[in-house]
């Protein structure tokens, strides 16, 4: 029977063969070697016939996986340059303090992670005496993803250093006093230590990637030469099943981010188990990221294993460890020597001989405690070719041993990921064999002391002259002192003062053109980052493709398809826009990375992202939620705003709640503008705040979210009078009356006040119209640009009232004397209007499109959630009704009147 897997004669003939009979000398001299000396020794050949020839230029597929092995020999490793004996001393004592401050902390409930970082240890300790630079040097120095469960072992660095003391190590996790560590790397609790927070799991190594990116970009748009920085990345071989791991992987090796290197501590475990029981995780990892075009280096085994590597003259000893799956391997660091003689060795008569002349101690040297990611020797000799490889990024896959010095109750143990102390009995074997002079009457009272050599003591001096020379202290996060940025021209917010005339215009649109004249600006226009996630001729902005050029660290080697076209398709070495494709998690990577370079770099940029709202918050509140964390600052837009204004789409498109989600977010400013001019007045509002002079009292570590629509319509001008700024920027201020419409109810008709916020001012400002017409009642209109600051600033009078401070809410002072009950409503779910009700004197009630989306024209739409002009009068009625106001049965009429 036919193989129907086999490639057939026809399948070869797309590849012309122009000398057949070399080709079958070389497939018989393969099936010579198979039979003669076995399909493992065929298969090294072709393995090494394919490296040589990748090595010397042939265009080859690359191999996928190489052998279970280091990739540095033994004989290729560098010497290490420092006192490896010094170092190794410093690494003993971060071991000890970071297991000590956990278990210290164990007795308030508050947890912490002790086996992450005993695996990782010498990962950081050899990058922070001979890799990591400091932001004291020159440039910027390098930025570091730290693994978040190996945040104990930075504190206890940072304790060894002199820049934490015992008060902090003794309320790590308890912050509410001051002066406590967070769990994690944290910037916003502790913003002079951690620049990245990286413990949501998958963003750190997606925020790396664009990271070392966007250090590209600030150096080939001559903002900053900062191509001396690396970005390093610490990561566990469990998250790395995260989508948002691998999801930039191409984009890296695509644009040779050289700059970048990821460190996966292969433990083998992730928090409940292995991480590829039946499997290699660091063969997948491998095959991933080659495939991907990254250079790999793997770190696997330590020292011990070069007399067994040396035994092996037949390949059976690489075979044996490229077969035994992970959860095998966790389980030999657990049993003893006859065990392993037996299951490992025993499955091959070579290893069997093999095993006669090691000793039952180098067996367990080697299976219980020899591996690469615990070598600083082998460490280095990885970290050193990281920085060497030109033309792509480095991934270290270094295999630990997850436990490892804490003791055979910790070592390769499944539950060791929840396991928050060690025993006083533990410690002290953990002590003796870090060979620290801690002496048992130290342990008063069963309480395991902090152990440290002294501030003048050989390690300290040691540790502190290796950071001196490398920079100063990492981690660090500094905010350089650099002056506020100047106000962009007046000219460029006041134009939209006037109003769009006869012409309609949708709120999307003015912010685009909002932005061209800002980007303009001969001070600051270069600082803005235009970001959007392959939707820029959505939302209008194909016209800054010439003018401003899109990012390619390529440049256009091509010649676009448009280029006889005004708006022709741009690309640029200096291109200002990030066109991320569709990624919405790359743009909010991006986003967060320009975000904070006024830290990173200490060069303030002004990034903007605008996306559909409906793929924003929803997709990457997590990353929104990273971006408060990390103080960013800079504007999200979400444009096609609203459950009722993008036509057509459908579900999935009609955003109704974005602006919920965004208000779970503390670092979130949330407007919803109605009119160009309102959008004008944040924008210029924000750029005071977050890079101007921020006024007393005012965090400039924030970040706006805009909404804004597609539906054109006129633009009016900013109405006069004083407290109209104050207003928008406050989030409510009064548009207009019935009798400043031109609407002349009856004398002494009953009143009501409509609050509408984007879009949804138009249906008010309709209802009000027919109100006055055909029901006799007066309606006030108000704009809520911002129903979350509302809130927010109503939340702070009450926490105000609670010390003793006397203190009215905008939204009171706002309303107050306004008469008649209030009805708000929005193009958004009533949870948005409702943020409010509590604050507001009068009597309250909303409108607006809970539910799903559906496709249908707007104005269906609009009627089927109940919120369209007519809709408002019904409930404006009934809200009048119920007070008496209007009699009872004007409410059905006008129900039947319209159709509802």
């Amino acid at each position: 029977m036919t193989d129907p897997n086999a490639i057939q004669p026809s399948e070869l003939d797309q590849l012309p063969d122009r000398d057949p009979e070399e080709t079958a000398e070389w497939q018989a001299s393969l099936d010579a070697v198979t039979k003669a000396a076995g399909p493992h020794r065929a298969a090294y050949l072709m393995r090494r016939t394919l490296e040589r020839a990748e090595g010397t230029g042939i265009a080859l597929p690359k191999l996928l996986e190489t052998d279970y092995v280091n990739s540095i020999p033994t004989a290729a490793e560098p010497a290490v340059p420092g006192d490896e004996a010094m170092e190794a001393r410093i690494t003993a004592w971060n071991r000890w303090n970071a297991a000590a401050m956990v278990t210290r902390g164990s007795k308030y409930g508050v947890g912490g992670h002790i086996a992450t970082f005993a695996s990782a240890a010498w990962l950081y300790e050899t990058g922070f005496n001979h890799f990591f630079h400091g932001k004291e040097g020159d440039g910027s120095g390098d930025q570091l993803y730290v693994q978040g469960h190996a945040a104990p072992g930075i504190y206890a660095r940072a304790f060894l250093d002199g820049r934490l003391s015992e008060h902090h190590l003794d309320h790590f996790r308890q912050e509410a006093g001051g002066n406590g560590l967070p769990s994690y790397p944290h910037p916003r609790r502790l913003p002079w230590l951690w620049e990245f927070p990286t413990v949501s799991m998958g963003l750190g190594p997606l925020s790396a990637i664009y990271q070392a990116r966007f250090n590209r970009y600030l150096t080939n748009r001559g903002i900053k030469d900062v191509s001396a920085s690396h970005v390093w990345a610490f990561l566990g071989d469990g998250e790395m099943d995260e989508p948002e791991s691998t999801a930039a992987l191409a984009l890296a090796a695509r644009e040779e981010l050289d700059n970048l290197t990821f460190v996966i501590n292969c433990n083998l475990q992730r928090l409940d188990g292995p991480v590829r029981a039946n499997f290699k995780i660091v063969q997948e990892l491998e095959a991933q990221f080659r495939g991907a075009g990254w250079n790999v280096v793997k770190t696997l085994w330590g020292s011990a294993w070069d007399e067994l590597f040396a035994l092996d003259t037949t390949g059976a000893l690489v075979r044996r460890l490229r077969e035994v799956p992970d959860a095998q391997v966790q389980t030999y660091q657990t049993r003893d020597a006859a065990y392993i003689r037996q299951d490992f060795f025993g499955k091959d008569p070579a290893l069997v001989e093999m095993a006669k002349v090691l000793s039952d101690d180098k067996i367990l040297d080697c299976f219980h405690i020899s591996r690469g990611g615990h070598e600083p020797r082998k460490v280095y000799a990885a970290y050193k070719a990281a920085l060497e490889h030109k033309g792509a990024p480095t991934v270290i896959l270094a295999q630990t041993v997850k436990g490892h010095t804490l003791g055979a109750g910790f070592a390769s143990k499944n539950a060791n990921h929840q396991m928050k102390k060690l025993t006083v009995d533990e410690f002290k074997a953990m002590r003796d064999l870090l060979e620290l002079p801690i002496p048992d009457a130290r342990f008063a009272d069963g309480v395991v002391p902090y152990g440290h050599p002294g501030a003048d003591s050989p390690e300290v001096r040691y540790l502190q002259e290796r950071r001196a020379a490398l920079g100063g202290p990492a981690p660090a996060r500094r905010v350089h002192p650099v002056a506020p940025l100047p106000a962009p021209s007046e000219k460029a917010f006041a134009s939209f003062d006037k109003g769009s005339g006869s012409q309609n215009v949708a709120t999307t649109m003015a912010f685009v053109r909002l932005v061209k004249d800002l980007v303009r600006d001969k001070e600051t226009g270069r600082r803005w980052v235009p970001i959007v996630p392959d939707e820029a001729r959505t939302f209008g902005m194909e016209s800054l493709f010439p003018s401003l050029g899109i990012y390619s660290p390529k440049g256009q080697t091509y010649e676009p398809v448009d280029r006889d076209q005004l708006m022709y398709y741009k690309e640029a070495e200096n291109g200002q826009i990030l066109n991320e494709g569709i990624t919405e998690a790359g743009s909010m990577a991006d986003f967060i990375a320009a975000s904070t370079s006024y830290s990173t770099h200490g060069e303030a940029m002004i990034p903007f992202y605008i996306f559909y709202s409906m793929f924003g918050w929803q997709r990457t509140a997590d990353q929104m939620w990273q971006l408060g964390d990390q103080l960013g600052r800079g504007f999200l837009v979400g444009a096609t705003a609203g459950r009722t204004t993008l036509t057509g789409e459908g579900l999935q498109h009609a955003d109704g709640h974005s602006p919920v989600i965004a208000a779970t977010n503390p670092a979130a400013l949330t407007y919803d503008p109605a009119f160009a001019y309102e959008i004008a007045v944040i924008v210029k509002d924000g750029l005071r705040r977050m890079y101007g002079e921020t006024a007393p009292g005012e965090d400039p570590n924030v970040f706006y979210y805009l909404t804004v629509y597609n539906e054109p319509l006129p633009q009016p001008a900013k109405p006069s009078g004083l407290g109209i700024d104050e207003g928008i920027v406050k989030g409510l201020y009064r548009y207009n009356t019935a009798e400043s419409a031109g609407l002349s109810p009856v004398a002494n008709a009953p009143r009501i006040q409509l609050l509408g916020s984007g879009t949804a001012i138009h249906w008010a400002l309709q209802a009000q119209r027919l109100l006055a017409e055909e029901w006799g009642v007066a309606a006030d209109v108000w704009s809520a640009t911002s129903w979350g600051e509302l809130r927010r600033d109503a939340m702070e009078a009450d926490a105000a009232l609670l010390r003793g401070e006397e203190r009215v809410p905008y939204i009171r002072q706002a309303l107050q004397g306004a008469e008649g009950p209030v009805l708000a409503v929005s193009d958004y779910m009533r949870q948005v209007p409702d943020q409010i009700a509590q604050w507001v004197e009068q009597d309250y009630s909303s409108l607006g499109a809970d539910g799903f989306g559906l496709s249908d024209t707007r104005e269906a739409a609009r009627r089927h959630f109940g919120v369209d002009a007519p809709s408002i009068v019904v409930a404006a009625l009934a809200q009048l009704a119920r007070r008496g106001e209007v009699k009872a049965t004007a409410v059905k009429e006008a129900r039947e009147k319209y159709g509802l």
